[in-house]
């Protein structure tokens, strides 16, 4: 692989080798890529300092194989400042990225969508809606579109999700499980949702992303019960 420049955000690096940490980026056209590069200790190289998450970036990489090397890692503007829940919020979509994109599977989409996302926690908007913006746009972009035919014959007023067969209908209400049908056609139809409405999105997302997690579980969370 010649050398290739990418628009990039780091998502989650970790310590490799002396002064070396692979890092992983959400890139414009190559998606999730997983690199080796090298961090100095002395205080006069600058790309400690930029190798952090929210930055935008241009990166240099080379090599084959799914660990590549970042030869060259220079910021493109300033950090989106983020604190509190918006923090924490931005933390939960990196590691979503990082636990469910395969790599080097080109997502322009997604790139442009989670700068927008970031962005607009950066300005402090509702953290609700951003988040579940954007967990349904990662669904688009891993190919799991949910399919919401089944609500329109149903005759109830909950819902069960199982994954590998649907919306099924669910007479019992106080189970944690249960989505209201009326949410979810209003969710299927784009509509405007209400406090209670976006709630069943978010306890939808929940179900969802835990399955295709595996059951494997999301430290940001943690985040926000403290």
């Amino acid at each position: 692989m010649r050398d290739v420049e990418q628009q990039a955000y780091l998502l989650h690096s970790r310590p490799f080798k002396d002064n070396q940490v692979i890092a992983e980026f959400l890139t414009k056209d190559l998606g999730k890529v997983a690199a080796v590069t090298y961090v100095s200790s002395s205080s006069k190289h600058s790309k400690k300092a930029i190798l952090q998450p929210f930055i935008p970036l241009v990166i240099t990489l080379k090599g084959k194989g799914n660990l590549k090397s970042a030869s060259a890692i220079e910021a493109t503007g300033k950090s989106f400042v983020l604190a509190g829940t918006h923090l924490f919020s931005a933390l939960y979509v990196n590691e979503l990225q990082c636990k469910l994109l395969t790599e080097s599977v080109p997502s322009p989409l997604l790139f442009d969508f989670y700068q927008e996302t970031i962005s607009r926690l950066a300005q402090q908007q509702e953290v609700e809606p951003i988040l579940r913006a954007f967990e349904w746009q990662l669904l688009q972009e891993l190919g799991y579109a949910l399919d919401f035919s089944s609500l329109e014959h149903l005759k109830c007023q909950y819902c069960q999700f199982l994954p590998d067969v649907g919306f099924i209908a669910f007479e019992q209400s106080n189970q944690g499980s249960a989505l209201e049908r009326s949410h979810l056609l209003a969710i299927a139809n784009e509509q405007a949702l209400d406090k209670a409405a976006m709630q069943t999105f978010k306890l939808l997302m929940r179900q969802v992303i835990h399955y295709l997690l595996d059951g494997r579980p999301l430290n940001s969370r943690k985040l926000f019960t403290r």
